[in-house]
């Protein structure tokens, strides 16, 4: 015989006999209508608790897995209905223009060390939220008080995407580059005085005096490179074994140990007129001398990506440097002047006539061959004509470099860290990408044997081939005969830029030359707003913590709760319905075992009487 008993405010059991089954319809039907029920709970909980949390947790490794991949594929609209996205305004003031991006990011995952999920605004369209306008805001210097008419058209267009009721919580920043940077401080500070007095009144965007202002060439690099690495995932902090990492020594905390985090990567930008260089330096830099420490301080750029700016180990130290009149075509203008006035002078002292005629033409290694080219300076004309010697070229183009015999110097002479090649990561932008892919097909990763002879054998191809080719559409869309005719010089020049210049040795191989990166421009912008809502997560942290201390079980996720509620509604319903099924029984066994004379006295009638003796 087996006993079950339930030990609930109302205690009750039965008995199942191993023999002769039917003693189990001895029990009551109400006990067995609510064993049923029991039975039934308890499947729907093992449901909620095994089915629906598998799902949920399944659909969470997924968000985690898709999390590094939507930046990859994140190309839908933004969902301005969501009530927990988050946005911000960047105004890009160039020189030649001015361009407005708007980013959104949802509410932060909580984890310290992770900064914002900052992503491009995409309209319904899927365009990404971006309007330009010329001229650059420079071009206002002498009329400062029509710079907020001027850059009005880019605010409304900002607030017809951003959800009218965020705009009051969304920063907006606008920062001035190259262009303003010529002005004179005066002029400077009365544009920035317009904007911020008129942008108020028109505008109610979160804006603050210090989120207008003129941004150096250090900065405009900092913020670069943050965006890169940012895209790329280096700021993430994870334990994943096949990830890069390097030893960094944060300055301050000589006595702790070492922090090893993600690699980082370091950006190559040549430009036309510029180029630019910027990448951490992990470990303490040492200085040959006290003027070589002045000067690193205004090249090593230290700043704190963490939320919480007591904590070092987000601490980042990065060594940027812009050098003026080193871009592709600048270099170009440089070699020209150079040799108009070189061969000028060999011409007097020699009574030659070299370049005054198209039959005696200048024999440029730096022009593929027969190709023929012209130099104007002073009304006065030069005549070039292609020889095709990328080697040649090469080594006349050293000098250009204006390297020292210093060490620990790289172009012009400036100071520039040890680079750690065995274990570094560099991406090449613009000049470096087109040298590589417009037409000799060759962008991503680099490498320098196969790029030389690819350079050479393109200098030594003939003009009337070239031209052949590119009728042909052999190169890349938007190469065009300028491209063309001056390759073999900018391959010649970005080769010795990056190998002489920033002592690349030739064995190196982790450098990728892009465009973009994950099929998107990566603009300075965004490492401008991640760098300037860095400590927004703190304050998300601080309050869900303030929260959590007030009342505990918000920490619990909703299905948790969901959960908790469930069964402890089941089990007050449960002894409610049994403590009502254990009254009544001891009611009707109350009723049985009455005597008459009590059931008469309760239904007031007479007593019986016992007949005596007479």
């Amino acid at each position: 015989r087996i006993s079950i008993s339930c030990l609930l405010p109302a205690s009750w059991h039965f008995s199942i006999s191993p023999v002769g089954c039917p003693r189990v319809l001895n029990t009551t039907l109400r006990q067995i209508v609510v064993i049923g029920m029991l039975a039934a709970a308890v499947s729907l909980l093992y449901y909620s608790l095994v089915v629906i949390r598998q799902k949920y947790g399944r659909a969470y490794r997924d968000k985690r897995f898709h999390r590094y991949l939507a930046r990859v594929t994140d190309t839908e609209a933004t969902d301005t209905s969501n009530p927990n996205l988050n946005y911000g305004i960047v105004v890009d003031c160039g020189s030649s223009g001015s361009r407005i991006f708007v980013y959104c990011w949802p509410r932060h995952n909580g984890n310290p060390h992770d900064l914002l999920d900052i992503k491009q605004m995409r309209d319904k369209t899927r365009k990404p939220v971006v309007m330009k306008i010329k001229p650059g805001i420079s071009e206002f210097a002498s009329t400062p008080d029509q710079v907020s008419d001027y850059i009005s058209p880019l605010l409304s267009f900002a607030a017809e995407h951003v959800p009218r009721a965020k705009h009051k919580e969304t920063p907006l920043y606008i920062l001035c580059t190259a262009g303003m940077r010529i002005l004179p401080e005066s002029q400077q500070k009365a544009i920035l005085e317009d904007l911020l007095t008129d942008i108020p009144v028109q505008f109610d965007f979160l804006f603050s005096d210090s989120h207008a202002e003129v941004i150096s060439g250090k900065q405009e690099g900092v913020y670069a490179w943050i965006g890169i690495n940012f895209v790329l995932g280096r700021f993430e902090h994870t334990d994943d074994e096949d990830e890069a990492v390097v030893e960094v020594h944060v300055p301050g905390s000589e006595n702790r140990e070492a922090i090893f985090r993600k690699r980082t990567v370091g950006i190559l930008d040549m430009g036309g007129v510029s180029t630019q260089i910027a990448y951490e330096v992990p470990k303490t830099v040492s200085f040959a001398s006290s003027q070589q420490e002045e000067v690193a301080k205004n090249l090593l750029a230290e700043f704190n990506l963490g939320c919480d700016a007591h904590q070092t180990e987000h601490v980042y130290r990065v060594y940027v440097a812009t050098f003026l009149g080193y871009g592709g075509n600048a270099a170009r203008q440089r070699y020209e002047d150079s040799l108009f006035t070189s061969t000028a002078l060999k011409n007097r002292l020699l009574g030659k006539q070299t370049g005054l005629s198209s039959d005696s033409p200048y024999l440029d290694p730096c022009l593929p061959l027969d190709t023929q080219d012209e130099i104007q300076q002073n009304g006065q004309r030069m005549y070039l004509r292609g020889t095709g010697d990328f080697n040649l070229c090469r080594e006349i183009l050293q000098p250009f470099l204006n390297k020292t015999n210093e060490t620990q110097t790289s172009l012009n002479g400036v100071y520039q860290p040890a680079v750690h090649f065995q274990n570094s990561e560099f991406y090449g932008f613009s000049e470096f990408y087109y040298c590589t892919e417009d037409v000799l097909r060759m962008g991503g990763d680099y490498n320098a044997a196969k790029f030389t002879k690819a350079a050479k054998d393109y200098c030594a191809t003939k003009w009337s081939v070239l031209r052949e080719h590119f009728d042909r559409g052999l190169y890349a869309s938007h190469a065009d005969l300028h491209r063309l005719k001056y390759q073999c010089f900018k391959s010649a020049w970005m080769y010795e830029v990056f190998h002489s210049g920033f002592s690349f040795p030739v064995s190196y191989s982790n450098l990728k030359t892009a465009l973009q990166v994950y099929d998107k421009e990566v603009q300075w912008t965004l490492g401008a707003i991640l760098y300037r809502t860095r400590f927004l997560p703190l304050r998300d942290i601080q309050q869900e913590n303030f929260r959590g201390s007030h009342s505990h079980w918000r920490s619990f996720s909703f299905v948790y709760n969901h959960y908790l509620f469930f069964v402890c509604f089941l089990i007050v319903l449960l002894s409610i319905l049994l403590y009502l099924l254990r009254l009544r029984r001891i009611h009707r066994r109350m009723l049985r075992n009455t005597s008459s004379p009590s059931l008469w006295m309760e239904e007031g009638l007479p007593a019986q009487t016992v007949a005596g003796p007479l």
